[in-house]
């Protein structure tokens, strides 16, 4: 007889005395503060655990007689009070000096567009590392009381929750959200009635339901359009992160950046500053764009404008990984756009133009495009990154095109383990948390004694074992594997198990990121793992893309080598790697493993989170890393080019990475003193956390952003939208003007430098400019002086490497004549050349019209 079972959920009355729990529980401030978490947990631990970590669903299933009992509790309800103090005292934090130094708190606010956005597993709306980086973003934002909004996107499927089988093949879940159980309200209009924008398809209209995340002091706006408005096709536009055809990627990315803008207009939000992050939400240009032509202004000065203000970020170092949509697609959903900004179609498709793939529509030359203020994630990603989009500045030598770099950081609060935290408030006091930035305070982490550091280092490691066995034992029960075969895989990780060497792998199962590296020569691996007076573990987790079948193969290798019998117990592949258990992974391990392809790790922040927690990196030389590593806080493995072919570069890298392991860092690590510890690997622990805490945090980041992008961004938006875009429209009209004359400009040199001077005597150069329709102030010529290897390497050289000298202007009919007076400071062989290149003063960035001639 079929027997169903019927599931109510009785839901407690939160007591008076302690309901701001309920406040406490739609704000994401507990996502980092573990007292805020606290309060939750001491009420009902196992519940916690159920719960998945989500306050706002605790609280709908905890029984009423566990919070009476609380309001009763003198020891709780002193907590209570003392947390909601703090909490409070968080929130009355309206300015600090580091953000007004470069924003206005009552006039400028930032505008942060995000695809995804990782602050916590209890709102699953991230896939990984990008969503990860603009949750710490939006937590930095909070904590530096940044005038800030997020937009982005709810979907009901998140990224999906990982299964391995008995065969090692993932298996992936997808689970919808409850949004009753998320920590999002519904945002309502200036008329009180739920807000609705909507976007204009060809034939139909769009509508999308705005919900709202509080994230201490900014807040996120996500756009929902499964609601009864909309059709089954519509509805279904939000449903999945990076779900469904091209045509649904197009229609998410039309909602996030199109629909984003309506938002806040609708809220009457006036962004000063808008970022960008990842060319997903590249739409909100167009959408900037169409209010300022709808007003008046033509195509090319709306689009000066909005650039003016606009920042972008690109994390993705290969071609590939940037969506590319085909010109019939885009026609088709933005026909009616095009209408509205008044432009010709082919003019309107050369804006996402990449002659790469001519016949698509590159969202990363839009935001290019469509901003002034342009960066990667790492120095290296940097560089690579103005290579690989210098085609927006045809003539513009890679290396001095606008394309920079900030390198990421993450949220210390929120990955830095409460056994640290203790220990700093303990002997520190609390003021750490306010010296995030100050390389120079950390250096005070040399005074935790040895045993002490040690002792922490051991207890977060039995802490990750823990989670380690929990998830295996659930894995293994499903898979209906035998005890015995459980007791194997787990004899070392036992509290008793202290003495063990952990080396951590976790991260996206992509084929570049080389997981199987290590076990290149297996039967070496072999035996550095079997060694009883030195035992090693390797802890694997991460997930593939559901159709990334490489990727998979990987994750059924690992699966396969860890049941070999000499390797049981001594590899381990954990299931469903997402943020809870990451945290006890960066924090618990003793080496954090890293071997890219270089140099497609964009930066990488995980290995970021380990070091601060005292665990040493072992890393390819690529991303964050390159900048990270001094020599003293953890290991470099070198890192091959692209002219090295990939069998070359993974034999070699395989077999310095195993000598790594074989000479230094297992001996080091089992080298004990009289106290039972590794002398030498504590001070290259505490190196890792004094050298990357301070360099490497989400303040730090956001403060580089702040002084380089937001603050010149917000006052060249406001230069060029004073008095009407009257500047912006001067801008416009000259670039338009100087790109028609580029093609007939020439220059030559009116007489041919002599090859040798005497010290102490210049050379006269003269150049002479025909102009075209041009003026002599619309160009500057510049002469660079540096080594020949310098100026040999002109995509790539460093700023300072060269001395920079500007020539004069001397007007005649039709060209002009310029001089420069060249005496160089020291005798010796020096090489020079000279480059012409058009100017305005209006231009935020020198070489943004991607224009040069060089002689």
């Amino acid at each position: 007889m079929k027997r169903t079972k019927f599931p109510l959920e009785v839901q407690p009355v939160i007591p008076t005395k302690i309901t701001r729990l309920n406040e406490l529980s739609n704000d994401l401030v507990y996502s980092w503060d573990r007292h805020v978490r606290g309060l939750f947990f001491r009420l009902d631990k196992e519940l916690w655990e159920i719960c998945g970590h989500n306050p706002k669903l605790f609280l709908q299933r905890i029984g009423q007689d566990k919070l009476n009992n609380a309001c009763e509790d003198p020891v709780y309800m002193q907590e209570y009070h003392r947390v909601l103090s703090a909490y409070d005292g968080y929130l009355n934090i309206k300015d600090q000096k580091e953000t007004s130094r470069y924003l206005d708190p009552q006039e400028d606010l930032v505008a942060y567009f995000c695809a995804e956005f990782g602050l916590h597993e209890s709102l699953p709306i991230y896939s990984g590392g990008l969503g990860i980086l603009a949750g710490d973003h939006c937590k930095a934002a909070s904590d530096m009381a940044v005038p800030f909004v997020a937009i982005g996107i709810l979907y009901r499927q998140g990224y999906f929750t990982q299964q391995i089988d008995a065969e090692g093949n993932q298996v992936a879940i997808f689970t919808h959200s409850i949004f009753n159980n998320l920590p999002i309200s519904p945002v309502t209009g200036t008329d009180g009635e739920q807000l609705r924008p909507a976007i204009r398809l060809q034939g139909h209209v769009i509508y999308f339901k705005v919900w709202e995340v509080k994230v201490g002091h900014i807040r996120i706006y996500l756009m929902d359009s499964d609601i009864p408005e909309n059709s089954e096709r519509d509805r279904a536009i939000t449903h999945q992160l990076y779900g469904g055809d091209k045509t649904n990627r197009l229609l998410q990315e039309m909602v996030l950046g199109i629909g984003g803008v309506r938002v806040l207009t609708e809220l009457g939000i006036k962004p000063t500053v808008w970022h960008i992050n990842e060319g997903h939400a590249a739409f909100q240009i167009l959408e900037r764009c169409r209010e300022l032509t709808n007003s008046g202004l033509d195509f090319y000065t709306a689009l000066e404008s909005v650039a003016a203000s606009t920042v972008f970020t690109t994390h993705t170092p290969v071609p590939a990984g940037h969506d590319i949509f085909d010109h019939g697609l885009i026609r088709h959903y933005l026909h009616h756009y095009i209408n509205d900004l008044g432009v010709d179609p082919e003019v309107f498709l050369q804006l996402g133009n990449n002659p790469i793939d001519p016949g698509g529509f590159n969202m990363t030359a839009l935001a290019l495009r469509g901003s002034r203020f342009h960066n990667g994630v790492s120095r290296i990603h940097g560089s690579i990154a103005s290579q690989m989009e210098s085609y927006i500045w045809p003539q513009i030598p890679a290396g001095h095109n606008p394309i920079n770099y900030v390198t990421n950081g993450v949220h210390l609060p929120t990955f830095l383990d409460n056994e640290w935290i203790n220990q700093f408030d303990l002997r520190f006091g609390g003021g750490w948390r306010n010296q995030l930035l100050n390389q120079a305070y950390w250096e005070q982490i040399d005074s935790i004694p040895g045993h002490t550091f040690w002792s922490v280092r051991k207890t977060l490691q039995g802490k990750m074992f823990e989670a380690i066995r929990s998830q295996l034992e659930k894995q293994q029960a499903r898979n209906k594997s035998s005890q015995s075969l459980h007791r194997r895989l787990t004899q070392l990780l036992t509290t008793q198990s202290q003495d063990i060497l952990t080396i951590g792998f976790a991260r996206r199962f992509a084929t570049y990121k080389r997981a199987a590296l290590i076990f290149s020569d297996l039967e070496r691996l072999t035996r550095l793992l079997n060694d009883p007076e030195r035992p090693v573990v390797l802890i694997f987790g991460g997930k593939a893309h559901p159709h990334d079948q490489p990727g998979q193969d990987l994750i059924r290798r690992i699966h396969q080598l860890s049941l070999q019998p000499e390797l049981e117990g001594k590899i381990i592949l954990v299931e469903d790697f997402n943020m809870a258990l990451a945290r006890k992974l960066v924090s618990g391990v003793d080496i954090w493993l890293n071997n890219p392809e270089f140099p497609l790790e964009a930066s990488g922040t995980s290995g970021q989170k380990a070091a601060m927690n005292g665990v040493l990196n072992l890393s390819i030389m690529d991303g964050w890393w390159a900048e990270g590593y001094n020599g003293e806080n953890g290991w470099s493995i070198t890192a091959h080019g692209p002219e090295f072919s990939s069998e070359f570069k993974n034999k070699e890298e395989a077999n310095e990475l195993l000598d790594l392991l074989e000479h230094e860092i297992i001996p080091l690590y089992f080298t004990r003193n009289s106290h039972g510890y590794s002398e030498g690997w504590i001070a290259k622990s505490k190196a890792s956390m004094k050298s990357i805490i301070p360099r490497f945090n989400a303040q730090r980041m956001l403060r580089d952003y702040l002084k380089n992008y937001y603050g010149p961004a917000s006052k060249s938006g406001r230069l060029l939208t004073a008095q009407n875009n009257a500047k912006a429209e001067e801008l416009a009209q000259w670039k338009q003007h100087v790109l028609q004359a580029w093609p007939n400009i020439s220059a030559e040199l009116l007489e041919p430098p002599p090859h040798t001077i005497t010290n102490g005597e210049s050379i006269r150069l003269q150049v002479l400019v025909h102009l075209a329709d041009l003026k002599p102030d619309d160009i500057v010529i510049d002469c660079l002086i540096g080594s020949s290897q310098t100026l040999s390497d002109i995509d790539t050289f460093e700023h300072e490497e060269v001395e920079c000298f500007t020539f004069d202007k001397l007007s005649e009919d039709g060209r002009a004549r310029f001089t420069l007076e060249l005496k160089p400071e020291n005798s010796g062989l020096i090489n020079y050349m000279i480059r012409i290149y058009p100017y305005h003063p209006l231009q935020i960035r020198r070489f943004e019209i991607g224009r040069m001639i060089w002689l």
